[in-house]
């Protein structure tokens, strides 16, 4: 899927026109001697440390701007800066007091460091009860902890330990801490023989402990394969092993083998393998039986079954043939496995599993399953499926939910899945879309054992569900009036911590309640937390305050190929713009979503807030192929792309003209990804309807990326449809590469004429970065304007710290010079 992914090193420029030419020293290769000038980036870190100062003028700026551009970049920096360092919160725990009536938890936070480039992580703790009166009383601890440097931290089931893993820097082991109420209780370290990093990505990433809390299970890189050693004397040299010592200067390492890995961020990352670590002991062993054939993640510990075994189940994907990129692919066939765990005795701390241990297939009637959760009572095996992205090949679509029966007395086996909440294909006059769900809590259940609570997309927002997985009852917990999005953070009983925003609030922590309950709905009552972050965000609100928002329902034009109700339904676009009113409308930035299987949803955003802050209105369209809005409309557009999805961004333009809500003179647009193939296309296939353009990551010739991406699979697929599962080729014909052009923006190359600033990732495998520079160069051959930004060290998402900023603060200036 061609979608964001959401820091060190510096950006390069191309100077491809005279409107910025800035070349930074750590790139030699792209800049000559002469040409150092002073970097943006200095420019921001100066921004940065005279605002701490008390400096309320920058001077250092770029010698060879203009005074317009030159005093933009000056105040942008300074508003983007205000919504840089915010703090956001990523996860939450709760922990019940011995009393009973006080909730204490435990939240996890994060906050870009400009200067570091790197982002630091904390922990804030805090009490709430509730009054008698009906209120809250939050107590929160003075001051947040610093815990930057641990990849991962996960509560014990007790909640009487925490595990806190480091994973290592170059050959060093991996840290594994076992925290008590007070100190730290045991420190194991895991040397690289064992095991590489574990995985902490969200997706590939499992960590469980035991019961009885003795144990963990967890997803690491296998051990590295030993590489072939050479010598000027000798030639080939036995190799003699990572441990040794020995310093012999006659000879080097090889590197062996070429292996495959599973893409976009998962670049270098070895085979995720499955482990389990003893607590007492500190023995750590690699559970046998799986096999190099699978790669696993998500690993849960399952529920004690009859005799002296114990089982792991996990998600397995097929990995002994090609490797597809991963990350934001729902489209990959998977299963749920489960494995005898190892056992460690007390004489033998590590006792072997015979070899004739084998995996056990879970799910065989379905060719996609994934986070597996059991009910408290450890009767049922709950899990989604992605099976109509596997069966269609989009990269993304509707889930539906499934259970199966697990039995306790006797040894695991496969068994009949049965379905809880099936694919929604049509829903009817904006009900319940569907389930997209992209993470389930550890413990994701209410106190009667069968209610399981996640967040899903609805529409065009975000909102928290209810599922009784006996009766397959969906219901929406959060408030049906509201157009804000909400997350869920954590459970606590019956009572449910989440975060709620707009593209105009900043989050918002509540705490949800049950206040009815009869046999039809349960009624919800939510109530503000209030919260240190709250208050630190008070520049940030004050920015918003003048903002409003709403979300705009518009018909699709009449598309006489799609004979599916769903496809035909009207689409959404969340329009953002000041509350006063006058003559003249705000400039418009059409910002567009990525996938296509994507959306964009009415939470907040750093990057929209800041754009909105500075002067424009936003058009945020979430075009069919967008998930939310059930599964006819999604796949509506796979052999589209280019032509569906670019009438309805123009339909929505044109919609927001009509009503006067934008100027036609005084319209750009912005997307990353799939969203900057379609920014591409319209400054293509209309070209007097966009002032100016940017575009992150683009894909703008789907012939050249089919032979260079991770995902080729997705060039077939979302070209050709369905079709393209069974055409796939590794060596496209030349008819297939011509009609993969034909359906690319560069084919209508030569009508482009709106001003484009490209930001791309160098180490980008979704969209290489020569798809954005090949487009550039050609767009500079026919004299149109063109910047280009290259990240020599970003990926896919440019969502490091400095690149980031400097990505938005050169899309606002960029926007104000072409649209004054």
């Amino acid at each position: 899927m061609l979608r964001y992914l959401t820091n060190t090193p510096s950006s390069t420029y191309f100077a491809f026109n005279s409107q910025l030419s800035l070349h930074f020293p750590k790139s030699p290769h792209l800049q000559s001697s002469t040409q150092h000038r002073t970097s943006l980036r200095k420019l921001f870190g100066v921004c940065s440390r005279m605002d701490r100062l008390g400096v309320s003028a920058v001077t250092e700026v770029a010698a060879n701007l203009d005074d317009f551009t030159e005093e933009e970049f000056v105040s942008q920096s300074k508003v983007y800066k205000e919504f840089t360092n915010m703090s956001t919160i990523d996860k939450a725990w709760t922990f019940k007091s011995l009393s009973g009536r006080v909730s204490q938890t435990m939240f996890s936070i994060t906050q870009p460091n400009l200067v570091a480039n790197k982002r630091k992580k904390f922990m804030l703790s805090s009490v709430i009860s509730e009054e008698a009166n009906g209120g809250l009383n939050v107590e929160w601890a003075p001051f947040p902890i610093d815990v930057t440097g641990a990849s991962v931290m996960v509560p014990s089931p007790s909640g009487s330990k925490l595990l806190v893993v480091r994973n290592p820097e170059n050959d060093s082991p991996t840290l594994f801490e076992i925290w008590g109420p007070f100190q730290l209780e045991k420190e194991i370290r895991v040397p690289q023989s064992k095991h590489g990093s574990v995985y902490v990505d969200g997706w590939f990433e499992g960590i469980s402990w035991s019961a009885d809390e003795s144990a963990i299970a967890y997803v690491a890189e296998e051990p590295s394969v030993p590489k072939p050693s050479f010598s000027d004397t000798a030639g080939y040299k036995k190799d003699v092993g990572s441990n040794s010592t020995d310093k012999d200067f006659s000879s080097w390492k090889g590197q062996g083998d070429w292996e495959e890995d599973w893409g976009e961020a998962y670049s270098g990352k070895r085979q995720p393998a499955l482990f389990v670590i003893h607590i007492n002991s500190g023995d750590v062993c690699a559970v046998q039986g799986i096999g190099r054939s699978l790669s696993v993640g998500q690993v849960v510990w399952a529920p004690t079954t009859k005799g002296s075994h114990e089982y792991l189940v996990f998600v397995g994907w097929p990995s002994d043939t090609r490797k597809f990129g991963m990350k934001y692919c729902y489209n990959r066939p998977c299963a749920i496995y489960a494995v005898m765990a190892p056992s460690f005795g007390s004489e033998k701390r590590d006792i072997a599993i015979n070899d004739d241990v084998t995996v056990i297939n879970l799910t065989q009637g379905t060719s996609s399953a994934f986070l597996p959760r059991f009910t408290p009572d450890g009767k049922l095996l709950v899990f989604l499926s992605a099976k109509t992205c596997v069966d269609t090949g989009a990269h993304s679509a509707t889930h539906s939910l499934h259970k199966i029966e697990w039995d306790t007395d006797r040894e695991p086996s496969p068994a009949k899945i049965v379905d809880v909440v099936p694919v929604v294909m049509c829903p009817e006059d904006g009900g319940f879309p569907g389930i997209y769900c992209f993470d389930f809590l550890s413990k994701p259940w209410l106190s009667d054992g069968s209610t399981m609570i996640f967040s899903s997309v609805w529409r065009s927002t975000e909102v928290i569900l209810s599922v009784n997985v006996l009766s397959g009852k969906v219901t929406r917990i959060t408030p049906n009036n509201s157009n804000h999005s909400w997350s869920l953070l954590a459970l606590d009983g019956n009572n449910i911590l989440a975060v709620c925003s707009s593209l105009v609030d900043v989050p918002q922590i509540k705490y949800g309640s049950i206040t009815k309950e009869d046999s039809k709905d349960a009624i919800w009552r939510w109530l503000d937390v209030s919260s240190p972050t709250s208050e630190s965000h008070e520049k940030v609100k004050s920015l918003l305050s003048s903002l409003q928002f709403d979300i705009l329902t518009i018909p699709v034009k009449n598309d006489s190929e799609n004979p599916k109700k769903g496809a035909g339904n009207p689409i959404e676009a969340i329009y953002v713009s000041s509350k006063s009113k006058h003559e003249d409308c705000d400039p418009l930035i059409v910002i567009l979503h990525g996938g296509p299987h994507g959306v964009s949803s009415s939470c907040f955003s750093k990057t929209s807030g800041f754009l909105a802050s500075i002067g424009y209105s936003l058009l945020i369209v979430n075009y069919r192929g967008s998930i939310g809005f059930g599964e006819e409309a999604l796949q509506s557009i796979l052999g589209k792309i280019g032509s569906q999805d670019v009438n309805d961004v123009l339909a929505a333009v044109d919609h927001a003209i009509d009503m006067g809500l934008a100027n036609p003179s005084k319209i750009m647009v912005l997307g990353g990804s799939h969203g900057g193939f379609l920014t591409t296309h319209l400054i293509g296939q209309a070209p007097d309807k966009f002032v100016a353009a940017a575009a992150r990551n683009p894909v703008c010739n789907l012939a050249l990326m089919v032979s260079t991406s991770d995902i080729p699979d997705w060039c077939f697929v979302e070209t050709f449809g369905t079709r393209g599962l069974s055409i796939y080729t590794e060596a496209p014909s030349p008819e297939l590469l011509s009609s993969f052009h034909e359906q690319s923006p560069i084919s209508h190359i030569s009508k482009v004429k709106t001003p484009t600033l490209f930001l791309l990732g160098a180490k980008d495998l979704r969209v290489p970065v020569t798809n954005g520079l090949q487009y550039a160069r050609a767009l500079k051959q026919n004299g149109v304007a063109v910047k280009v930004i290259v990240f020599p060290e970003d990926i896919h998402p440019i969502n490091r710290p400095q690149s980031d900023f400097e990505s938005f603060v050169n899309i606002g200036v960029w926007f104000k010079k072409y649209c004054k």
